[in-house]
């Protein structure tokens, strides 16, 4: 999209049951908003389905959409918006089969938070730079080790791109608007939704750990910081105190003061948040997540989830409450 175009852009959203509607909108309000401005049709977009039905959103809005996806005349950008169950959606051949026949014949093809997962799958991330939502960077990694995954908040690699999903999609699509109508259509656009600054793609995708957990000392938030490192093999608290420069006695200390509970317990609670966000997002065996988590046996882990969720895996994943990222 470089440069001004006589004619607008023609974009394709490719939106997969129970996608994001957080980011789905974040992508698409700024387009509209860049029309009203600029006072005339720069971009214009249908929405697809792989079978032309309506599809349903995490939320429960179900969305009309225009076409099927094997019906596309070719856009300039298809953009996929999947969320739940990725892995699941990227073994859809015919919709790889589609992306792939659109990027051979120049359209830009790009994902918008899990919609990665699709992209990788289509082998259309080779040899390129790609993002996730954070809360699937493991799954990611672990489903395809061989493919460059970094933490920004969106990435544009040749023809290719990705974002990390939420709010970020704004980011993309202001990326987009500069790129082509220069930064004060970006800058205006950005102002019309309160965004006081556009964020460039290598900006963090999650707050500090000091403002996540509303920390003032710096030994307590490099404690944090160094199990959120070490979830799979978790660090004894000799070996923990020792890396944040404290005694173990000074360790408790902190943490009983700040979060009324003990560094062990606190870390056990890390494992386990970390645990369920890889339930909710697939059918991975639970004893394959209890061992990355730090479990040495899936009855110690159900025991240590039950406890702390007054549930178990399996009926957590099979509500699937909360398993709904950007």
């Amino acid at each position: 999209m470089n440069g001004p175009h006589a004619t607008p852009v023609r974009l394709a959203f490719l939106i997969a049951p129970q996608f994001s509607m957080m980011s789905f909108s974040a992508a698409i309000e700024p387009l509209r908003s860049a029309n009203r401005q600029a006072g005339r049709t720069l971009y214009e977009w249908q929405l697809v389905s792989t079978d032309g039905r309506d599809v349903e959103a995490s939320n429960g809005i179900r969305v009309a959409v225009d076409c099927a996806l094997a019906s596309l005349a070719r856009p300039d950008l298809l953009v996929v918006c999947v969320s739940l169950d990725p892995e699941q959606w990227a073994a859809e051949r015919a919709v790889l089969h589609v992306l792939r026949r659109l990027a051979r014949h120049g359209c830009r093809v790009g994902a918008i938070s899990s919609g990665a997962f699709v992209l990788a799958e289509a082998g259309l991330l080779a040899g390129r730079a790609a993002t996730v939502h954070w809360e699937y960077a493991d799954a990611f990694h672990a489903r395809f080790p061989r493919l460059a995954l970094v933490p920004d908040l969106y990435v544009v690699d040749r023809e290719v791109f990705t974002c990390s999903g939420g709010t970020a999609a704004l980011d993309l699509m202001l990326h987009f608007i500069r790129e082509q109508c220069g930064p004060a259509l970006a800058v205006s656009v950005a102002e019309q939704f309160m965004h006081p600054r556009i964020r460039d793609h290598g900006d963090r995708q999650r707050m500090d750990i000091d403002t996540r957990y509303g920390l003032d000392d710096p030994k307590l938030a490099t404690a944090i910081r160094q199990m959120e490192q070490a979830l799979e093999e978790p660090l004894p608290m000799t070996a923990l105190a020792r890396r944040v420069g404290v005694s173990v006695r000074q360790l408790e200390r902190l943490f009983q003061s700040r979060f009324g509970t003990t560094p062990t317990r606190f870390y056990v609670r890390l494992r386990l948040e970390r645990a369920r966000a890889l339930l909710l997002q697939g059918a991975r065996p639970v004893r394959e997540i209890a061992l990355e988590c730090g479990f040495g046996s899936t009855s110690h882990f159900c025991h240590a989830y039950r406890a702390a969720f007054q549930t178990s895996p399996t009926a957590d994943r099979q509500t699937g409450w909360g398993a709904r990222p950007g």
